[in-house]
């Protein structure tokens, strides 16, 4: 980054658009790709030594961590898990992108539904890596014990980001933007801080789907029935019945029987589920052009300086305090 545009960015963030001049450049788009595989292969290294699972180096890295709870739709991305699982069973020639699912984040201790979305994505992470067939294609992690520390590790490493929370739940964290300025790509609804990155790396740089805050409130008032998603998607059908009916809990095949299922489904998952598995095969079809995948994250990362907390402070100083710096 120094060579590139020099190293005045550590101290004013604004200075990351000049790299916008380098998007097309061959030598700083390879230099990032080398950068990501580092940082990628010390994650896969800390996996296999952590956990005993070996990743194919050529993977995407597609990551969720956060606080464990129902709006931030853990359940929707384990879904999407579930549904690329039984694809690749169906359609094992096909030219799949490696993928790895990464999890991690701590649930309140009595919030029970927080604690059975853990518990799912382990049992059919289990499943899935104990599965010869797509062992080179798709793994899954539940990383433990999520600290500071851990998102050092994997925010570097990671190739999407997902942003998944039903849109008009998510006040404006600043996980997206982490993994935005460490060169991830969003995947991500019109919620938080995902509408203004959006703004500033423009709509061919991020994957947005699912409802508006206005289509999610117009379904609720016209009475939202998750069972006609349910009846409607044969993918969705499919990987919900895997789940109750213990496919991926033999020891207690009746364990999500009646937690997991879309009597309420209020954060509405069966509603954005067809979008978010579209979008979610639109990113393969992207990711297997390097140089342009390569190109979108530099676009991020020289557009995260609006995100610093110097710029927050100088704007609330200009605009409602009215003073001037020192």
């Amino acid at each position: 980054m120094n060579k590139t545009i020099g190293s005045n960015w550590i101290k004013d963030l604004s200075e990351l658009t000049k790299l916008n001049a380098f998007a097309d450049d061959k030598s700083v788009i390879e230099a990032l790709q080398v950068a990501k595989k580092i940082n990628k292969k010390k994650l896969f290294d800390y996996i296999e030594r952590q956990m005993g699972i070996s990743v194919n180096p050529n993977s995407l890295v597609d990551a969720q961590i956060k606080r464990i709870h129902e709006y931030k739709r853990q359940l929707l991305n384990i879904l999407h898990v579930i549904v690329r699982y039984n694809a690749i069973l169906d359609n094992p020639d096909k030219d799949w992108v490696p993928r790895l699912f990464v999890f991690a984040g701590k649930a309140a201790s009595s919030y029970v539904a927080s604690k059975n979305i853990i518990r799912l994505i382990n049992e059919v992470a289990r499943v899935i890596n104990s599965d010869s067939r797509v062992d080179k294609v798709l793994k899954v992690v539940f990383i433990p014990n999520y600290s500071v520390s851990l998102a050092q590790l994997i925010i570097p490493a990671t190739d999407l980001s997902e942003q998944i929370s039903l849109a008009g739940t998510e006040a404006s964290g600043t996980g997206n933007m982490k993994f935005a300025l460490n060169g991830a790509l969003t995947i991500g609804t019109l919620d938080g801080a995902n509408v203004e990155i959006l703004d500033r790396v423009g709509k061919d740089n991020i994957f947005i789907f699912g409802n508006t805050v206005t289509e999610v409130e117009a379904l609720r008032k016209r009475g939202y029935s998750p069972m006609v998603y349910y009846k409607k998607e044969a993918d969705l059908h499919h990987a919900v019945k895997q789940i109750n009916n213990g496919f991926f809990s033999p020891d207690e095949p009746q364990r999500y029987h009646n937690s997991i299922h879309f009597m309420s489904d209020y954060y509405q998952v069966a509603a954005d589920f067809r979008s978010y598995v579209d979008k979610q095969a639109e990113v393969d079809v992207v990711y297997q052009n390097a140089d342009d995948w390569t190109r979108k994250t530099l676009i991020n990362i020289a557009n995260m300086g609006y995100f610093s907390s110097d710029r927050a402070v100088e704007d609330y100083a200009h605009n409602i305090w009215h003073i001037q710096p020192l």
